[in-house]
């Protein structure tokens, strides 16, 4: 019997492999699903399918000998190639402020992996930080768990959360093969480490399999597959389908008006976008742009909208869109990933993108979205050290993000007089990049979007083989 053990970690691989298509394509390939699941159990109660089983998983959390080794690790690996813009920038950020016992002994660590951090001792530093957490309680129930449901491959959604590091050391304790997935487009080359060593890998491109055989030089060409994601596969399932007049009257756009999306981040590194929101929302008041246009904005996910309350009342114009996902579990160590979306919220995204006319964002993975659907894209850096502003700014030289703006994908705005520029330019000629946008879907997404489920579920039933 070919039991698939599948780890969802938080809302987004809930997204990605829940609400694609993908259970019921790997149910085709494998004789029983097994999700072990980060979220609580009562997140899969919709689910109908007699060959799937859930199981919730006790949560780790890290001693101080484990988080010191896995910070080691981290490190380590930044300034191993701290020559990308991004790594380097996530050292200067993580650099402590204080001197506080733990804030001092991490300064100690910059100190120590400036000058040593070969693959060696990354490798090693992993080493210790699994003999760690070996006897830990939580990770011989992982084992016991594993022993007792004898999984013919152990899939991992997410190759990072450090909390799932003794389920993987259960899985190889437990001679099971495992795989994961790169996660997003921005981690292998601007985050930290992954949370262990994997049999497999699942990625996006031939881009992300170039940058996962560079960043980390055990894996093999061989163990790597190239899948797309199932991030954007809604797009193309009729359960998401929405009309263009259902859509409309559900938020009460005038269909005479051009729609500005503007997307925001949360707000760890969006601080700016009431800045930019008010812009917009003062630009349209003032009649500089040239076309009858309406803006709507749609907050992030990983928060609700109590940011905006104050620009909420100031400009009672703007369409809000703030998605419905559901937090499932209070007091977790990282609450946002305890966030999952609703059919709704899905739905109602896809309609955003099929019917907004110009994307606004700061250098958002949303620019990618808006892309498959030929959509012009802005992305606002409005801060730099100079202006007072926070710097987001910086996020222009990561390398992921250096390649759609050379690509000519997408145009950058820095302050209010180059946004309302290029909203009437887009406006003006909204197909002007359009040979630019597909040629970044092709090199971001390196497959099409229908079957990406199936195709993954084909992948994974082969690693067995």
């Amino acid at each position: 019997m070919k039991k698939l053990g599948v780890v969802i970690t938080d809302g987004v691989g809930f997204r990605n492999f829940v609400m694609s298509d993908f259970i019921t394509e790997a149910s085709a390939q494998f004789d029983k699903i097994i999700v072990y699941s980060g979220l609580p159990e009562t997140c899969y109660q919709n689910l109908d399918n007699l060959k799937l089983e859930i199981k919730e998983l006790s949560v780790f959390k890290e001693g101080k000998s484990t988080w010191a080794f896995r910070k080691w690790k981290e490190l380590a690996h930044l300034q191993k190639y701290k020559s990308f813009y991004g790594m380097n920038d996530n050292l200067l950020v993580g650099y402590p402020k204080n001197n506080s016992a733990r804030s001092l002994f991490v300064k100690g660590l910059y100190i120590f992996t400036k000058f040593i951090h070969s693959n060696s001792s990354i490798l090693f530093a992993e080493k210790l930080q699994f003999s760690s957490f070996s006897k830990n309680k939580i990770t011989e129930e992982y084992i016991e768990i594993l022993k007792k449901d004898k999984p013919s491959h152990l899939f991992f959604t997410h190759q990072r959360p450090p909390y799932l590091a003794p389920f993987l050391y259960a899985a190889i304790q437990s001679g099971i093969p495992t795989s994961t997935f790169i996660f997003s487009w921005d981690n292998l080359a601007s985050k930290g480490r992954m949370l262990g060593s994997f049999d497999h890998f699942l990625v996006w491109s031939q881009l992300m399999k170039e940058e996962l055989l560079y960043f980390y030089p055990n894996v093999k060409d061989e163990n790597v597959k190239i899948v797309g994601t199932p991030q954007f596969e809604p797009y193309v399932l009729p359960k998401y389908e929405s009309s263009k007049e259902n859509f409309f009257a559900k938020f009460n756009l005038d269909s005479d008006k051009k729609i500005i999306c503007y997307s925001c981040a949360d707000v760890s590194i969006g601080p700016n976008d009431p800045i930019v929101i008010k812009a917009i929302a003062e630009a349209i008041r003032n009649n500089e742009i040239k076309f009858p246009v309406q803006l709507l904005v749609r907050t992030s996910p990983a928060e609700d909208d109590r940011r905006f309350k104050t620009i909420r009342e100031e400009y009672p114009e703007i369409i809000w869109n703030v998605p419905k996902w559901i937090l499932t579990r209070e007091n977790h160590q990282e609450s946002w990933s305890q966030r999952i979306p609703s059919h709704e919220d899905i739905t109602d995204l896809r309609s955003l993108l099929e019917n907004s006319d110009l994307s606004i964002n700061m250098c958002s993975t949303m620019s990618l979205d808006f892309m498959l659907f030929d959509k012009p894209v802005i992305n606002t850096v409005f801060g730099n050290p100079e202006n007072g502003l926070y710097d987001d700014q910086r996020f222009l030289n990561y390398i992921h993000y250096k390649k759609v703006i050379d690509g000519n994908a997408v145009t950058i705005a820095k302050d209010k007089t180059e946004l309302i520029h290029q909203i009437n330019q887009s406006f003006s000629n909204p197909t002007e990049r359009t040979a630019d946008r597909k040629k970044m879907i092709d090199l971001q997404i390196g497959q099409k979007l229908p079957q990406t489920s199936k195709r993954i579920a084909e992948v994974l039933y082969h690693f067995n083989e």
